[in-house]
C-alpha cells in the first residue's frame, strides 16, 4: 500500500520542529532591548524598500497617522510565519521613523526561545519575545511597540478568509495600551496573504498533537505553496509572490485604562475590518 504522502509530510514536519526544540539551546536573554542595532536596520532599508516598492508594489497611505513618542502599532498578521506585510510594515515605519527610533517587534516565543539563531538575527532588528512585562518595559521607556494579536490565528486563516481581520478573544495588547496609557494605532495590511494557498487551518491536527502547550500555537497550516509546493506545519516559511500589496495607518485609538478591554479591543478590529473592506474593494476594482 503506497503511504497517505500528505500525512507522511505531517509527521516529518512535526518531527523536525520536535527535534529543533530539544537540540538548540535558547538565547542567553530573549527579552533585552540592547542588542537591536540601528545601522543594521540604516544598512538594509534600501533593500527592504528596493524589495517592497518593485517587488510588492507597495503602496501606503495615512503615513501622517504615524508619531513619534510611545504608541502600541497594532498589524494584521499574513502570509504565514515570514509573511510580507511584516517587511512592508517595518520598512514603512523605519523609512518614516528613522532607524535610530527606538521601535521594537513582538517576536513568537518559538522564535525567539527554541530557535537561537533566528532569535538572535531578529534582536538586531528590534524583535524581543512576545510578552505583556517586555512591551511595557519598551513603552515606559519611551519607545514604540509592533504587535500583530492575531498571531498564528490570523496568519494561517484559511484563504477564503483572507479579507477578514482575526484577534480572537486577545485582550493582552489592549492592557498593555492601557498601563502604558499610550494610544493604539492600527495598520492594515491587504494582499500580502496571498503569499501561500492555505486550504486547512489545521485546528483539529494542532489540538491532537499539543501543539498549543509546546510551542504556544493552535493552528497547523496545510498550504499550497512556493517552493515546497505542500507545505505542512506553522514553521516553515512561503516564498512571497509579487502580489500588490497595500498598506493603510489608521488614525490613533484612545486606550483609557477604564475602558472594557473586549469592548476596546473590538472597536480596534472593527476600525481595521472597515480599512481591510475598502482595500479589498479597491484591489479588485469596485
Amino acid at each position: 500500500m503506497v503511504p497517505d504522502l500528505s500525512a507522511e509530510l505531517v509527521r516529518s514536519s512535526l518531527l523536525f520542529a520536535r527535534q529543533a526544540l530539544r537540540r538548540t539551546a535558547p538565547p542567553p536573554d530573549p527579552d533585552r532591548l540592547d542588542a537591536r542595532d540601528a545601522g543594521l536596520i540604516a544598512a538594509i532599508l534600501p533593500l527592504v524598500a528596493g524589495f517592497n516598492r518593485h517587488y510588492l508594489r507597495l503602496r501606503v497611505d495615512g503615513v501622517e497617522h504615524l508619531r513619534r513618542g510611545p504608541v502600541l502599532y497594532v498589524g494584521n498578521h499574513n502570509g504565514g510565519i515570514a509573511g510580507p506585510d511584516l517587511a512592508c510594515t517595518l520598512g514603512c515605519l523605519w523609512n518614516a521613523l528613522g532607524p535610530e527610533s527606538p521601535l521594537y517587534a513582538l517576536a513568537h516565543d518559538f522564535a525567539m526561545r527554541h530557535v537561537r539563531p533566528v532569535g538572535a538575527a531578529l534582536q538586531r532588528f528590534g524583535a524581543v519575545r512576545a510578552t505583556p512585562q517586555n512591551a511595557l518595559r519598551i513603552l515606559r521607556a519611551g519607545g514604540q511597540v509592533l504587535v500583530y494579536p492575531g498571531g498564528d490565528l490570523e496568519a494561517y486563516r484559511h484563504s477564503r478568509r483572507r479579507d477578514e481581520i482575526v484577534l480572537g478573544s486577545r485582550t493582552g495588547f489592549v492592557r498593555v495600551a492601557q498601563a502604558a496609557g499610550v494610544p493604539i494605532v492600527p495598520i492594515v495590511a491587504h494582499g500580502a496573504h496571498s503569499s501561500a494557498y492555505i486550504f486547512s487551518e489545521g485546528s483539529a491536527i494542532a489540538r491532537a498533537i499539543g501543539l498549543k502547550r509546546w510551542a504556544r500555537l493552535e493552528r497547523f497550516p496545510l498550504a499550497l505553496a512556493l517552493p515546497w509546493g505542500f507545505a505542512p506545519g506553522p514553521w516553515i516559511p512561503y516564498l512571497p509572490l509579487p502580489f500588490s500589496v497595500r498598506l493603510r495607518v489608521l488614525p490613533p485609538i484612545p486606550a483609557p485604562s477604564e475602558a472594557d478591554p473586549a469592548t476596546l479591543r473590538e472597536q480596534v478590529r472593527s476600525r481595521m475590518q472597515g480599512a481591510l473592506d475598502e482595500l479589498a474593494r479597491s484591489a479588485r476594482g469596485a
